[in-house]
C-alpha cells in the first residue's frame, strides 16, 4: 500500500546519490550489515560502577576509536546475534554515563543540571519515566525512511514558537508511559511490519536518550536508528550518539544572528548546531532538514545552505522544507503569521542551487 501512496519512496532505491550519501543505512534496512546499536554490543569494554566520570569518557573515547575500527570488520560477519556478548559492552558503558548525566542533567545544550533520576522535572518537562505520545509507520517522511517506524516522545529542549507538533513538545498531552522493554517490542513490531527504521522523534529525543539506550537493550530486530532532532544537545549526548544513531536526521533551523533565541529561545543555537552536524558527519550518515521561514531567506535559509555545502560537503543530502504554517504562539513574530509566498519557495531553490548543493529535495 504504502508503494503506492509514496512511489518516490519505493523508487529512491534507485536513486545513485541518496544510495551514495546513505549507503550504510540502506544495507541495515535491508539486512545486509548490522545496526550500529549492535555493533556496540558486540564490543568490549573494560569498566567498572566505582570509576570516576572521567575515566568513564576516557573509555569512551578509546572504544569510539575501536568500534569505527571494527565496523567494517563486524559487517562481513554473517550473524551478528548468534556472537557471545562480551560481559560489559561499549553499549553498557554508554548506559552508565547516560545514567549519571541523567542526575545532573545536560543532554541538551541547556545543562539545567536537574537531577531527573529522582523524579524532578528539566526545562524540557522530562522526568524519568519515558513518556510517548504516538507510535506508527509514518508515511510522510523523506523517501528513503518510509515506511519509518515513527515513536513519538513527549517533551522538548526549545521553544520555537511556530513548532507544529507543539500538544507534543509542550506538554499539552500527557502522553503514555512506556517502560525500556515494552517499548523495545514496539520497535521489533514496527520493523516485523515492514518499517525501513526506528525514527525517533517528538517533540524531541534527546531527553529521552538513556531511556533510548535502555530501550535498545531489548530490541533484537536489526533496525537502523534514525535521530531525527532538533540539534540542539550538548557535546557528551553527541558522544554518546557515536555508535547508536545510524542516520542523523538533523533540523538545522537558523542563521548565526540573534533569530533562534527570539524564535526557540535558543541561545547559541548556531554554534551547537554546526559542532553537532560536523560530529554527525564523523559518525554516521546525515539528512539536513531546512524548514524555510517566511522572512528568514537571508539571515537563516542562505547562510545554512551555504554552510552545509562548505562544511558537509555538496553531496549531503539535505530536504529544503516548504511545509512552514502558522501554528501554536508564531502571530507573536510577525512575519511567521503568514505561509510562505511562491517566491520565497523559488528563492530557497535558487539558493541551493547557488550553494552547489547536489543532493537536495524539497
Amino acid at each position: 500500500m504504502w508503494k503506492l501512496l509514496r512511489p518516490d519512496a519505493a523508487a529512491v532505491r534507485d536513486d545513485e546519490r541518496a544510495r551514495k550519501s546513505l549507503a550504510r543505512y540502506f544495507a541495515v534496512a535491508q539486512g545486509t550489515k548490522a545496526a550500529k546499536f549492535k555493533v556496540a554490543q558486540k564490543i568490549p569494554a573494560g569498566f567498572s560502577a566505582d570509576y570516576s566520570t572521567e575515566k568513564l569518557w576516557r573509555e569512551h573515547a578509546k572504544l569510539t576509536d575501536e568500534f569505527h575500527r571494527a565496523e567494517g570488520e563486524v559487517d562481513s560477519r554473517a550473524n551478528l546475534d548468534a556472537e557471545v556478548a562480551p560481559e560489559k559492552s561499549y553499549f553498557d558503558l554508554k548506559l552508565e554515563i547516560a545514567s549519571r548525566i541523567l542526575q545532573n542533567c545536560h543532554f541538551c545544550s541547556r545543562r539545567c543540571g536537574v537531577n531527573r533520576a529522582s523524579g524532578k522535572l528539566g526545562y524540557c518537562g522530562c522526568g524519568n519515566a519515558m513518556a510517548v505520545s504516538s507510535i506508527f509507520a509514518h508515511l510522510g517522511e523523506e523517501p528513503e525512511l518510509v515506511p519509518s517506524g515513527t515513536l513519538f516522545t513527549m517533551g522538548c529542549t526549545m521553544r520555537c514558537k511556530h513548532c507544529q507538533n507543539w500538544t507534543i513538545s509542550q506538554w499539552a498531552e500527557k502522553g503514555a508511559e512506556y517502560t525500556p522493554m515494552a517499548l523495545a517490542a514496539e520497535v521489533d513490531a514496527l520493523r516485523f511490519h515492514g518499517c525501513r527504521n526506528a525514527n525517533l522523534v517528538g517533540g524531541d529525543p534527546t531527553p529521552w536518550l538513556l531511556q533510548w539506550l535502555q530501550t535498545f537493550q531489548h530490541v533484537t530486530a536489526n533496525v537502523p536508528i534514525v535521530w531525527n532532532s532538533n540539534t540542539y544537545y550538548s557535546p557528551e549526548t553527541a558522544q554518546l550518539l557515536a555508535g547508536f544513531a545510524d542516520v542523523y536526521l538533523l533540523d538545522f533551523k537558523y542563521g548565526p544572528g540573534d533569530c533562534a533565541e527570539k524564535i526557540s529561545e535558543a541561545p547559541d543555537y548556531w554554534n551547537v548546531c554546526a559542532a553537532n552536524h560536523l560530529e554527525a558527519k564523523r559518525h554516521g550518515e546525515l539528512i539536513v532538514r531546512v524548514l524555510v521561514l517566511p522572512g528568514h531567506l537571508e539571515c537563516c535559509t542562505e547562510p545554512i545552505l551555504n554552510w552545509i555545502s562548505n562544511n558537509l560537503g555538496a553531496d549531503t543530502r539535505v530536504n529544503v522544507m516548504f511545509q512552514y504554517r502558522p501554528e501554536w504562539r508564531a502571530r507573536e513574530i510577525p512575519e511567521l503569521r503568514r505561509p510562505l509566498s511562491k517566491s520565497e519557495k523559488e528563492k530557497a531553490v535558487e539558493l541551493a542551487e547557488k550553494a552547489g548543493l547536489r543532493n537536495y529535495i524539497t
